[in-house]
């Protein structure tokens, strides 16, 4: 018998994709997931931590700068240290390279516009608990939002991603890299593949009423890894 899967949402000041990501959750995983307050510590029982889209703190600063130090942060390390899952996506992802949890930084857009707009992206590799519903090659199609998600890293880091095997999807055809990111980079895996940070809003084709289900492998590959 599958066990039962428990996931919560993290939510700060400014963060408004919380309600999209609990329902992409609720749909993959058969439940409503917990929300939780950026003050919130007790993770406890919990298998998957997401921090979603938005602008935590209204951007001061450094988008996700400020979210990065609350409170809930220390727990969410801790989560990933015994074994959690944790996913953040566009500000989420932003918080996760502010925390120290992924490398590199998310820069203003090469050409300095807010961009809003369907994106593509290659899956890179499918040995993950966050691509394995998806085929290696695939190109799916990501809703993007985001004034600064020009990923960087120095050559040396972005080689070890390379070399490891850390660049979970790429910017393809037919949109291709509109912000700017390094070697087409959207999205970057820990070392131990427990955490991804994703620019792209996945989350927000989850149904046909929304305009396609391109994302919903992403949350089914979750649910199957955590009910394994």
């Amino acid at each position: 018998m599958l066990r039962e899967m428990r996931a919560a949402v993290v939510t700060f000041p400014g963060i408004n994709r919380e309600r999209d990501m609990a329902i992409a959750l609720t749909r993959s995983f058969g439940r409503a997931p917990r929300m939780i307050w950026h003050r919130d510590t007790d993770l406890s029982g919990l298998d998957l931590i997401v921090i979603p889209g938005g602008f935590s703190y209204g951007d001061y600063l450094r988008c996700g700068a400020m979210a990065a130090h609350s409170p809930v942060m220390d727990a969410v390390r801790a989560h990933t240290a015994r074994g959690g899952y944790v996913l953040g996506v566009c500000n989420g992802f932003q918080i996760l390279t502010e925390a120290g949890m992924l490398p590199g930084a998310l820069l203003r857009n090469a050409g300095l516009r807010f961009l809003s707009s369907d994106c593509h992206l290659r899956v890179e590799r499918t040995d993950t608990a966050f691509t394995s519903h998806y085929q290696r090659g695939d190109i799916f199609r990501a809703p993007m939002a985001h004034g600064d998600g020009n990923y960087f890293a120095d050559d040396a880091t972005l080689d070890r991603l390379e070399g490891e095997g850390l660049v979970a999807f790429r910017y393809a055809p037919p949109t291709g890299n509109r912000n700017g990111s390094a070697r087409d980079i959207a999205g970057i895996l820990s070392p131990n593949l427990r955490v991804l940070g994703l620019m792209p809003h996945p989350e927000d084709l989850v149904d046909p009423l929304l305009g396609g289900e391109d994302g919903k492998p992403l949350f089914d590959s979750l649910a199957a890894t955590l009910a394994a």
